[in-house]
């Protein structure tokens, strides 16, 4: 069984009239327990190289969200025995599949090793996005600004959603999260900036 085999899976999915949170998760499951320590330790070495860019007073935050809530939700996934029967949206599902066999093809290139990384993405983002019903970066994920991703209610807001609309491979697409409104004060920061 290959990583990119997933892909098949869910497709045939798509065949189905009805499909369950538990009919998701038994294909995550099955996946998920492919990823060994060894791969964990790979994707966890990546994310802590790429860390570097990121500027100092973020970084630990990023590191500690990630690999918490990307790298070792595997063990979570595996794990979780909750019963299910709640439907998935399947047309969100069949919409953002080009995202997921995008990241496949990204991951792969010149390393075959990486596609057990692009395999935890695509895990990771299906189970948070319809089995837990979050966004895919988890509350509190803060980006440059001092903005964080939030709940209010029952919706979740993350300030940078609209910088990624125009970018076709961000998994931004498949996340739940709405825009972060604009307050009066950023609105009007925003427009005189515009005008400088």
């Amino acid at each position: 069984m290959e990583a990119e085999d997933i892909l098949n899976e869910l497709k045939d999915m798509f065949n189905e009239k009805n499909i369950s949170k538990n009919d998701l998760m038994i294909i995550l499951k099955k996946y998920a327990r492919t990823i060994s320590t060894y791969d964990l330790m790979i994707a966890s070495a990546l994310m802590r190289e790429d860390g570097k860019y990121i500027q100092p007073q973020y970084r630990e935050k990023y590191l500690e969200i990630y690999i918490k809530h990307f790298i070792m939700r595997m063990k979570e996934i595996i794990d979780n025995e909750n019963n299910m029967n709640e439907p998935i949206d399947l047309q969100k599902l069949d919409e953002s599949f080009h995202l997921l066999e995008r990241t496949f093809k990204e991951e792969i290139i010149g390393d075959a090793k990486n596609d057990k990384i692009a395999l935890i993405y695509v895990i990771t983002s299906l189970y948070t996005t319809f089995i837990l019903e979050e966004p895919i970066h988890p509350v509190g994920s803060e980006f440059p600004g001092n903005l964080k991703v939030t709940k209010e209610k029952n919706t979740y807001y993350c300030p940078v959603k609209d910088n990624q609309k125009d970018n076709p491979n961000a998994i931004c697409h498949l996340c739940l999260a709405e825009q972060t409104p604009i307050s009066r004060s950023e609105e009007r920061f925003s427009r005189n900036a515009e005008t400088d």
